[in-house]
């Protein structure tokens, strides 16, 4: 695809230096670009760039942190105290930090507990959450939620970025539609020029009445009708697909006159969408990143869960310090000089922990239900477009068929026409006939088409690189 979007590039440099020269731009190459440059592609990528962030934030919890806590008092010349407290914490994946403090105080007014030696006193300990709080809590939980958005941001990113090409995939195909019908009122648009010229010679020469000219003519007012209004309708669809046409630098790129879409699209859709291969029955519908996506959603929900089971535990946290005036010697801490705490809290009915576990076991099972429906939907949804596709293959024969055999009786009753043996209302008839069918069988391409990128959308599949 880089290459396609080198010569993508070649297009629109060639369109700028020379209006007169005609070139394709192909199906791959006009998605290759859009996936790179468009805007809302960009946008899709930020959606990965605000999970990290989120997932940076939340490791944030985790950050060691330097804690200083310095107060005085000073009046009429007296101390009343000054005290300094400052603590270096380490908080560690479970419910445990580990601590460094040293406290330095004094003052004539100092509460007997707040008194320190004169060059201070140092402690080294651990905290702990025994019960709530130990094997998960809400800063674990943050930090393995975040991790989950982060992958579900991925897989919604993919599903953003296909629904763009989607989109941009059916305006190429509505751009090649009206193409197509342009160059068949074109071509017939030649026809009754040529008609009408012969038939007005042959009227000055005596061989075909007046009122043949008439027919002649109002035959090919209509196609110059036809043509005009088929011409504006390939301007307003080359318009559109400009919409999807931008450069590097969020520039946007105005589809020249001389660019042409692929007329030979039909045979390439497959490889560009990357589908030549694709089967139903071996599509692994878990392995799909909507699937994908609500199973990490589940994930991050059961976390959810867990940390609401967590909290109908007792609150029990403790701490030990270790307590020395001599930083210098780490074998001066003892058991004999220490500070301990513990902390133990529990509420008697739990009626807010019991709701909040409701809620969550609601939230999850409720999710769940909403993934076996996705499942469910997707696979109807590719079998539904595979059925689809098989019958346009079989509509496409019969038009192609159609077109052929009608072909043939125009040719016929041109050949009569100018032989003498038929009447201009008959190869008129003959020719209105061809052109309907020739736009069905436009039309009946452009569906095909746009089946075939409906099922690039929702089997989410890769775009060939």
């Amino acid at each position: 695809m880089k290459a396609s979007i080198t010569v993508f590039l070649f297009f629109f440099t060639t369109c700028i230096l020379s209006q007169n020269v005609t070139s394709v731009m192909t199906l791959s190459e006009y998605l290759g670009y859009v996936k790179n440059y468009h805007p809302i592609v960009k946008q899709a990528n930020l959606i990965i760039n605000e999970s990290e962030a989120k997932l940076l934030k939340s490791r944030g919890a985790f950050d060691p942190k330097i804690e200083v806590d310095f107060d005085k008092k000073q009046f009429k010349d007296k101390n009343y105290y000054t005290e300094l407290n400052s603590t270096f914490k380490i908080p560690t994946y479970y419910g445990l930090e580990l601590k460094a403090n040293f406290e330095n105080n004094s003052g004539q007014f100092l509460s007997n507990d707040l008194n320190t030696p004169n060059d201070g006193l140092y402690s080294a300990g651990i905290s702990a959450s025994l019960l709530n709080g130990l094997l998960i809590n809400k800063r674990m939980a943050s930090l393995k939620q975040a991790k989950l958005f982060l992958n579900q941001a991925k897989e919604d990113q993919q599903i953003l970025v296909n629904e763009i090409l989607y989109n941009a995939a059916t305006t190429y195909f509505n751009w090649l539609k009206t193409y197509n019908e342009k160059k068949v009122y074109e071509s017939f648009l030649i026809n009754a020029d040529t008609r009408f010229k012969a038939t007005k010679r042959a009227f000055f020469e005596g061989e075909k009445p007046a009122i043949d000219t008439t027919e002649a003519k109002i035959t090919l007012n209509t196609r110059k009708l036809n043509f005009e209004k088929a011409r504006i309708k390939l301007i307003k669809s080359s318009l559109e697909l400009s919409n999807f046409l931008w450069l590097n630098n969020n520039t946007p790129v105005e589809l020249q006159e001389n660019i042409i879409p692929d007329t030979n699209t039909i045979n390439n859709v497959d490889v560009t969408f990357n589908i030549a291969l694709f089967n139903d029955e071996n599509f692994d519908i878990n392995n799909h990143p909507k699937i994908r996506s609500l199973n990490f959603k589940i994930d991050g929900l059961n976390i959810d869960r867990k940390l609401k089971l967590n909290n109908l535990l007792p609150k029990l946290d403790v701490e030990y310090n270790f307590l020395t005036e001599n930083r210098n010697q780490i074998n001066s801490f003892n058991n004999q000089d220490y500070k301990a705490r513990i902390n133990f809290k529990v509420p008697i009915f739990l009626r807010k922990e019991r709701g909040d576990l409701k809620l969550a076991n609601i939230k999850l099972q409720d999710q769940k239900l909403e993934n076996e429906i996705a499942k469910i939907t997707i696979k109807n949804k590719v079998n539904a477009i595979q059925q689809e596709l098989n019958s346009f293959r079989y509509q496409n024969n019969l038009t192609s068929s159609i077109v052929k055999d009608y072909n043939t009786l125009l040719n016929a009753e041109d050949r009569k026409f100018f032989l003498g043996e038929s009447s201009l209302f008959l190869v008129n008839y003959r020719e209105v006939k061809l052109i309907e069918a020739k736009l069905k069988a436009i039309d009946l391409e452009n569906s095909f088409f746009k089946t075939k990128a409906n099922l690039f959308k929702v089997a989410v599949i890769n775009l060939t690189d």
